[in-house]
């Protein structure tokens, strides 16, 4: 609305003007964005100065250029002056232009630019921005001068700048598809190159080595026989005693590799596992245990059971020394004073202190420690796990092994073992690939502030409306998680330099490098989930193509009736799971807890399942079970679930291919590396007539002087065309409707948001204003049409119950009519059967009476007799006429 208003005051002014200000209020075309901001800000004009345009700074938009700029961008209302004044509109090209060629020549032309617009002729010289009685001195103008002209060029340095922040969302996406599509590509191609360096940060932290590292290091100490000519390794150790020849055989073998093949030593104090693996410090055996009387017996059997030991718990757990009560071994250490941390076991989570005994670097000396601790009984009913704990170093393929191997001994009795190999890169920056990695850093460092920028930018703009996009809530995430990581990058490396350092100077003390793996691992995850979301974060720019935008409306659209489903759906899954867990879960280890129950379902689901153990377990409730469950969950709730999706997607498929086709990326992309030629869209025997009229020379090329000509001509059509619209009436006998305000508003968007569309809209031969009529009186006409559709259904239902009370009614008569014949026929009195015939009819006569009198009043005016349309004469209508005759007959 507001450019209307200016070009109405622009058509007045000009109607009074010479030819040079005619030239002047002309309307200055731009870019293909469609909006006129260049003339709205040049063609303002200030009531108090006579019509002279306003001074002011070259891009400052006025008060109509304001409104416009708000409704191309609903939300964005600058609160201070200073960002005005740093001219920050959104980035656009047609509005960049502007601002930018303002700002670039104020900074350019020196002191000669005084601040006002290019149309103000002399540079402001008779107007006193003061408003004071005098004109400023010439010092005050030159300062004044100096100070527009730094503040221009800071405009234009911020200006630049702005243009790297420019996205979708900052962005008015209705005014303009090819530069949505242009802002989207442009962000497009950014995030690209971010994922790029994501892919190589992340992969470059691991490689296939670390696999066979890792596979290498758990077959030496996992698979290796406890004697020879047993069977029994680590994975399958049962006692205590099983536990000591694990540590005093395959243990110290596997960690002390002191000779080769042949018998040679190894260098003095040095272990190379598999001659390759250096081991760093000295191996750390540990145990927590838990004190007596930590569990309740019943006091039928306090007689029998003298001691007891509960489950491990911080609680429960033992600190006080036992056996010699010297050294280590024997008295407990506190988790803070040993470096370490809790870990998660099988039965139970256990602390990071206990009772340690580090091993020695040779292999005789840890034998003796190991042996001493055996026979003063260092194992014993309180202990509940034992750690083995060491760190391996290769230097070929630069990476660490930290290998954690846990036995805990549960209140049950036994031993259940687990094991841990964090295979880890921790040493940065050894070779010409981990430099081109750090750079890559600092350029993930980099894209990181970028966004950030980018999103406090958006955040500003749209406030918390901003948030109800999901692919925001998503770059918000992402960024998130990458500062996170970026700081646990940061830690690790300061990390590993203190822990080499203090390596290096005490080399029989064992590195706690447990923490740091842990670090590393966690880095990792961190890592992985960025990569996963920014990979998913591909579908926001792919969504744009309507083939690509299926699955996400697929998804959308069906996300009620999935929650419904998955209620349903989860409420006999879970049903199942704890029927599961009673039933099997004491005897069958996949549903020896609930969560486990849970798991094993799914994997039923997909068809890995050993049913054998179910129904050895339960030979009547395992069939049952098993049957039910395949019955239910697969057969009918899976089918249910597919059956939602198909049906959404075939909507969804409908929908699409009624759509109105939009300019895509491939159009914008074709657009940009194969421009349209100046002659597309024109006919050979246009093109031979162009060259006709104005090739004079007849070499098959336009001169300049031949083209000033033809633009003159077109120039003079375009304003014999522009006169014509304005000399016609506008036509308002064919509308169907009265024009409402509602229409009004409507006209004043339209003619605001297709400013540029009217310039050159009259040169197809049918004005503008007369277009956008049409286009309502088809929109109406179409609304009508069905809402008289919809009325033609109404009849016709109405006509069918009609035909359907008359076919009844035709049976009533016709069984009256056979009981009448059969009482003439038998001789008996049929004075009751006439009674009710004739009431039927009279019914009948009188409804039929009254529907013609109806019909009348609601037709009084008729002037031409309108003949109804032939229809085939129905056999209920007939059969109707002939009962009413017969029962009259017999009357």
């Amino acid at each position: 609305m507001a450019s209307t208003r200016v070009r109405s005051q622009q058509s007045q002014a000009g109607g009074s003007s010479s030819s040079g200000s005619r030239q002047h209020t002309a309307p200055r075309r731009l870019d293909s964005s469609g909006i006129e901001m260049e003339s709205i800000q040049h063609h303002q004009e200030d009531p108090g100065l006579g019509g002279a345009p306003t001074a002011g700074i070259i891009g400052a938009p006025s008060p109509p250029s304001r409104q416009a700029w708000s409704r191309d961008n609903p939300g964005f209302e600058p609160e201070e002056e200073e960002i005005m004044e740093a001219n920050w509109p959104p980035a656009s090209p047609g509005r960049r232009s502007v601002s930018t060629t303002a700002s670039s020549s104020s900074c350019s032309s020196g002191g000669s630019s005084s601040g006002v617009g290019s149309f103000a002729g002399g540079g402001g010289s008779g107007h006193n921005p003061r408003g004071g009685p005098y004109p400023p001195t010439p010092t005050t103008d030159a300062q004044r001068q100096d100070k527009h002209q730094h503040r221009s060029c800071m405009k234009q340095i911020l200006q630049k700048i702005r243009i790297l922040w420019g996205t979708d969302l900052m962005e008015d996406s209705d005014s303009s598809r090819e530069r949505y599509l242009r802002n989207l590509l442009r962000e497009m191609l950014t995030y690209f190159s971010f994922l790029i360096i994501t892919c190589i940060l992340t992969y470059g932290m691991v490689s296939s080595n670390m696999y066979y590292y890792t596979k290498v290091m758990s077959q030496l100490f996992l698979d290796t026989p406890l004697s020879a000519g047993s069977h029994a390794t680590f994975r399958s150790l049962s006692t205590m005693e099983d536990f000591w020849k694990f540590t005093e055989g395959p243990f110290l073998n596997g960690m002390y590799w002191e000779v080769w093949y042949n018998n040679k030593s190894l260098p003095d104090n040095q272990s190379l596992i598999f001659y390759e693996n250096l081991l760093l410090g000295v191996p750390r055996l540990r145990q927590v245990k838990v004190h007596n009387q930590s569990c309740t017996i019943h006091r039928d059997l306090r007689d029998e059971v003298q001691e007891c030991y509960n489950i491990y718990t911080p609680s429960n757990e033992d600190t006080s020394p036992f056996g010699p009560k010297n050294r280590t071994a024997w008295v407990h250490t506190a988790e803070g004073r040993l470096n370490a941390s809790g870990y998660w076991g099988q039965v139970s989570k256990y602390g990071g202190g206990g009772y340690y005994q580090d091993l020695s670097r040779t292999r005789e000396e840890s034998a003796l420690q190991l042996a001493l601790l055996r026979e003063n009984l260092w194992l014993d009913r309180g202990t509940r796990a034992a750690f083995l704990d060491f760190s391996v170093y290769n230097g070929n393929i630069n990476l660490f092994c930290i290998v954690r191997l846990l036995a805990e001994f549960p209140a049950t009795g036994g031993v259940v073992t687990s094991w841990q190999f964090q295979t880890v890169r921790l040493i940065r920056y050894t070779s010409s690939w981990d430099y081109f990695v750090g750079v890559c850093e600092v350029a993930f460092c980099i894209f990181i502030l970028y966004y950030v920028v980018e999103e406090v930018l958006e955040i500003r703009i749209h406030r918390l409306h901003y948030f109800k996009n999901l692919w925001n809530c998503l770059d918000v995430l992402m960024i998130m998680l990458s500062v996170v990581a970026i700081i646990m990058n940061i830690t690790r490396t300061s990390m590993v330099s203190s822990l080499l350092r203090g390596l290096i100077e005490n080399h029989d003390a064992h590195p706690s490098f447990g923490s740091l793996a842990e670090l590393q691992v966690q880095f990792n995850h961190v890592a992985a989930v960025i990569v996963f979301f920014s990979w998913v974060k591909l579908f926001k720019f792919i969504n744009v193509n309507k083939t690509m935008s299926q699955l996400s409306s697929t998804m959308s659209r069906c996300a009620k009736d999935l929650v419904g489903f998955a209620i349903m759906f989860f409420i006999i899954f879970l049903a199942y799971a704890q029927l599961a867990y009673l039933v099997f879960g004491t005897q069958v280890n996949d549903f020896s807890s609930f969560q486990a129950s849970i798991f094993t379902q799914f994997r039923i689901i997909l068809g890995d399942f050993e049913f054998s153990e179910i129904e050895e377990t339960n030979p009547v409730l395992g069939p049952v079970y098993f049957t039910t469950f395949i019955f239910f969950m697969f057969f009918i709730l899976m089918n249910m679930f597919l059956a939602i999706i198909n049906d959404t997607y075939s909507e969804v498929k409908a929908d699409m291919s009624q759509q109105r086709s939009e300019m895509e990326m491939t159009d914008l992309i074709k657009k940009v590396k194969h421009p349209p030629s100046p002659w597309k869209g024109h006919t050979d025997a246009e093109i031979r007539a162009i060259f006709a009229k104005y090739d004079h020379d007849g070499d098959q090329e336009l001169t300049e002087h031949e083209h000033q000509q033809m633009r003159d001509d077109l120039e003079k059509e375009r304003e014999d065309l522009d006169i014509e619209p304005s000399s016609l009436a506008r036509p308002t006998s064919g509308r169907s409707f009265p024009r409402t305000q509602e229409d009004s508003e409507e006209d004043d968007d339209e003619d605001s948001g297709h400013s540029s569309r009217r310039r050159g809209s009259s040169s197809g031969g049918v004005a503008y204003e007369e277009f956008q009529v049409l286009v309502r009186r088809v929109d109406r006409m179409e609304h009508s049409i069905g809402s008289i559709v919809s009325k033609i259904d109404a009849v016709i239902v109405k006509l069918e119950a009609m035909e359907r009370a008359k076919t009844k009614r035709k049976d009533v008569l016709g069984k009256l009519l056979d009981g009448v014949m059969e009482d003439e026929r038998m001789g008996r009195d049929s004075e009751v059967h006439r009674d009710q015939m004739e009431r039927l009819v009279r019914e009948e006569l009188e409804r039929w009476e009254s529907n013609d009198t109806v019909s009348q009043v609601s037709h009084p005016q008729t002037v031409t007799p309108v003949t109804p349309r032939p229809r085939p004469p129905s056999s209920l209508s007939i059969d109707g006429a002939d009962a009413a005759a017969n029962g009259s007959g017999h009357l």
